[in-house]
């Protein structure tokens, strides 16, 4: 039975084991060093309870269990702090190589194993890049250790950095969310939201991987309503539907005398009429009003999804 399990990257939890035996002491919420395959590296324990492990044994997806060494003694932890600092001294160190090297790079993060056997750098970049001579430059720098140099996509940027999200909750990506699905701009539009980069995008650039938790009850909801621009009989009298509710069941309405006003979708009917009223583009394709200039191309770039997510974490 599993009994304790540790936070690895993008907040995976990944189970325990040891050598030989039980853990004889309780470890939840301690630093602890384990084997993974990246080296020894400093995690933080988690008790797990009785159905979670019964998930953990039945499940396919379960990762493969990080081996348990010692929990980080005083004397540990005064190496694990140094070790932090060389993290930061060894990344700007990285930087400088790239800038010298003149590389369309942009690093990341610097992580090195607490046993200094290997160092990982992160680095997102638009296209491949040829980082032969950095890599040169890189094992005189650090000569005692296994360089890794990882390409990964800028959602998994934030999800290794953490951070808040616009809704002030931790980021999905770095604590739940797994895979990442492809978005597109339609799925704001379909729901009525904002089309202007700081409502729908994401810390990563990218739209908001949230814009798809709801899309199929939205899509639910449009059944039977109509379209807006069609003109609709209401209790009011003829007009045009103006902009739809979707979870609300309601169409807002607009008449010949330039008023607006909401309806049920069973209070209205649709006919073949047509009646002197104006729709604003920017309503039919659910633009907000807002102060930010959008073309194409930036909503373009909000789409792209090549390389936003390599997996290579």
């Amino acid at each position: 039975m599993i009994k304790y399990a540790v936070k690895y990257l993008k907040n995976v939890f990944v189970p325990l084991k040891v050598s030989g035996g039980e853990i004889k002491e309780d470890i939840d919420g301690k630093l602890i060093l384990a084997r993974t395959e990246k080296g020894e590296e400093v995690l933080k324990a988690f008790l797990v309870n009785k159905e979670v492990a019964k998930l953990f044994e039945d499940s396919s997806k379960t990762p493969e269990p990080f081996e348990f060494l010692r929990v980080m003694t005083q004397e540990d932890m005064m190496i694990y702090e140094e070790l932090k600092k060389e993290e930061v001294t060894s990344f700007f160190k990285c930087k400088e190589l790239v800038q010298k090297h003149n590389l369309n790079m942009n690093l990341v993060q610097c992580r090195i194993t607490f046993d200094k056997r290997k160092i990982s750098f992160y680095y997102t970049a638009p296209e491949r890049v040829d980082f032969r001579e950095l890599l040169k430059d890189l094992t005189q720098v650090f000569k005692r250790m296994r360089i890794d140099l990882r390409h990964i996509g800028v959602r998994d940027e934030s999800s290794i950095m953490d951070g808040t999200g616009i809704c002030g909750k931790p980021f999905c990506c770095s604590s739940h969310l797994r895979k990442f699905e492809s978005i597109n701009v339609k799925l704001a539009k379909d729901q009525g939201m904002p089309i202007t980069p700081s409502k729908i995008s994401g810390t990563c650039g990218r739209l908001l991987c949230c814009l798809t938790y709801e899309y199929s009850n939205y899509i639910e909801a449009a059944k039977g309503m109509p379209p807006v621009g069609s003109t609709v009989m209401t209790p009011s009298g003829l007009g045009k539907v103006c902009f739809i509710q979707f979870l609300n069941n309601s169409v807002a309405v607009k008449f010949e005398d330039g008023k607006i006003k909401e309806f049920g979708k069973t209070d209205i009917e649709m006919v073949d009429a047509d009646v002197n009223v104006d729709i604003d583009d920017t309503n039919i394709n659910n633009y907000a009003a807002s102060d930010e200039k959008v073309d194409a191309r930036q909503l373009k770039q909000l789409e792209d999804d090549r390389n936003s997510s390599t997996g290579n974490v």
